[in-house]
C-alpha cells in the first residue's frame, strides 16, 4: 500500500474518532495531548542521527565530485527566491481580497517575544562539538559539525576512508530505521489528527476565522497546484511536473497535522529518494537547509495575518511604506526561524506586532485561537517548498535518477 494512502486512512480515522467519540472532556483532552506529544517525540526521534550522518556523506561526495559550490548556489538561490515569491503572493492575496474584520474581543497581557540573533550564532559552535548532537530543534547546529567532518573526509580520502565507510553505513542504517518509523507514524497520527479536529471544529463553529482559513486554503492550492508545477515545467524542462506534487502528498499531510517541519524531514528524504530519485549526496545537503532556512510559507501566512489584524483595528488604508515594511520584515525574519520548527509563524506574527508598535504590540491575540490552523498551513507551504526546491537542485546538478509514477512509494 502506498505511504500516502496509509496516512490518509490514519487521518480519516482520526477525524471520525473526533466527530463520533465523546472526547471533549478534560480527561480525554489530557490523554489526547499526551498521545499527540508522544507522536511528535516519536517523529523527531531519528531526525538528528539521519541528518548528521547524511550531511557527512553528502559533503564528502559533493566535494569529491566538485559539485558542492554549484549545489550550494542553487540551494540558497531557491531558498531566497521562494521566500520572496511566497511573501509576495501573501501580500497580493490579502491586498486583493478584503477579509471580514475580526471582532476585537480578545484581550491579553503582553507577551514579549524576540529572536536572539546572537544566541543563534553562538549556538552554532557550542562548548563541545558533541553538544550539537543533542540539539533537537535547531538543525543547523548539527549540520555545521557534520559539514566540517564531511569536508575533511574529502580532503584526504585514503586516510579517512574507514571513517567515511563507518558513517556511510550509519547513514544507511538510520535511513532504514527511519523508513520503519515513517510507516508506524501513519498509526500514531490518528491521535494527533483527533486532537487537531477537535480544535478545528470548535474554531469553525465560531465562524470568525472561516474566511481566513478559506483564503489560506485557496492560496495553498494556487501555489502547489499552479505556481510550483509551472516553475518545474520551465526551469527543469520536465513534461510531468505534477509528479513532484504527487510525491509530496504524504509529507504535506504529515506537515499539516503535525505542524513540525523537523518531524517531516525523514519523510521528505524518503520520498525524495524512493519516489523522485534524488541521490543521497544531494538530498542529505538540501533537505536540512530547506528545513532551516526556507520558511517562506511562514512569511506568507504572517503577512496575511498581520494585515488582517491591522484592518480589524483600523478602517483606514495602509500606507505604502507600512506595506513595504511588513513585506521586508516578514521576508527577512523568516530566515531566523530555523530554531523554531513548530509554531514559528505565530512567533513571527508576534514579533511583527511588537516591532510595528503604534498600539499593535499585543494585537496578535486576535488570532491566537486560530494559531494551530495558521501553523498547519505555514508548515505545508514550507514542506512543499523543500520538496519542489530539492527536486530542482537535483535536476540542475544532475544528481537524480528519474522514476516512473508507478514506482512511487
Amino acid at each position: 500500500m502506498k505511504v500516502w494512502i496509509k496516512y490518509l486512512i490514519g487521518i480519516a480515522l482520526g477525524v471520525v474518532s473526533a466527530l463520533v467519540l465523546p472526547l471533549d472532556g478534560a480527561k480525554s483532552s489530557e490523554v489526547l495531548g499526551f498521545l499527540t506529544q508522544l507522536f511528535i517525540n516519536f517523529g523527531r526521534y531519528l531526525v538528528i542521527p539521519i541528518v548528521f550522518s547524511s550531511v557527512i556523506v553528502s559533503i564528502c561526495k559533493l566535494r569529491s565530485s566538485k559539485l558542492i559550490l554549484k549545489t550550494t548556489i542553487w540551494t540558497f538561490s531557491i531558498i531566497v527566491i521562494s521566500s520572496l515569491l511566497l511573501t509576495l503572493v501573501g501580500l497580493l492575496a490579502i491586498s486583493i481580497v478584503k477579509l471580514p474584520r475580526i471582532p476585537i474581543t480578545i484581550d491579553g497581557a503582553p507577551e514579549l517575544v524576540n529572536i536572539n540573533l546572537k544566541s543563534l550564532i553562538l549556538s552554532l559552535f557550542p562548548l563541545s562539538a558533541f553538544d550539537s548532537l543533542t540539539e533537537g530543534s535547531f538543525l543547523l547546529v548539527s549540520f555545521v559539525f557534520a559539514f566540517l567532518i564531511g569536508w575533511e573526509c574529502a580532503s584526504e580520502e585514503s586516510t579517512y576512508r574507514p571513517i567515511f565507510s563507518f558513517v556511510d553505513a550509519l547513514s544507511k542504517l538510520f535511513y532504514n530505521i527511519a523508513v520503519f518509523f515513517t510507516e508506524i507514524m501513519s498509526i500514531f497520527i490518528i491521535a494527533a489528527v483527533c486532537n487537531w479536529t477537535i480544535t478545528f471544529r470548535s474554531l469553525l463553529l465560531t465562524g470568525i476565522y472561516t474566511p481566513l482559513i478559506i483564503m489560506l486554503l485557496c492560496t495553498l492550492i494556487f501555489i502547489i497546484g499552479i505556481v510550483y508545477p509551472v516553475i518545474i515545467r520551465y526551469v527543469c524542462h520536465d513534461p510531468h511536473p505534477y509528479k513532484v506534487l504527487f510525491a509530496s502528498v504524504a509529507p504535506m499531510l504529515l506537515a499539516f497535522f503535525s505542524t513540525d517541519s523537523n518531524l517531516v524531514l525523514p519523510m521528505n528524504i524518503r520520498h525524495g529518494k524512493e519516489s523522485l530519485g534524488i541521490r543521497r549526496r544531494c538530498s542529505g545537503f538540501t533537505y536540512p537547509l530547506f528545513s532551516v532556512f526556507a520558511r517562506g510559507g511562514s512569511s506568507l501566512v504572517a503577512t496575511i495575518c498581520f494585515i488582517l489584524i491591522w484592518r480589524s483595528y483600523s478602517s483606514l488604508n495602509m500606507a505604502f511604506a507600512d506595506v513595504m515594511w511588513i513585506f521586508f520584515a516578514s521576508f527577512g525574519l523568516s530566515f531566523l526561524l530555523g530554531g523554531i520548527p513548530s509554531g514559528g509563524v505565530f512567533i513571527l506574527l508576534t514579533i511583527l506586532c511588537e516591532a510595528y508598535g503604534k498600539g499593535f504590540e499585543t494585537s496578535f491575540h486576535l488570532l491566537k485561537p486560530a494559531s494551530l490552523i495558521i501553523c498547519s498551513f505555514s508548515t505545508v507551504f514550507d514542506v512543499a517548498t523543500a520538496m519542489f526546491g530539492s527536486y530542482i537542485v537535483a535536476v540542475k546538478t544532475k544528481m537524480i535518477e528519474h522514476h516512473t509514477v508507478q514506482h512511487f512509494i
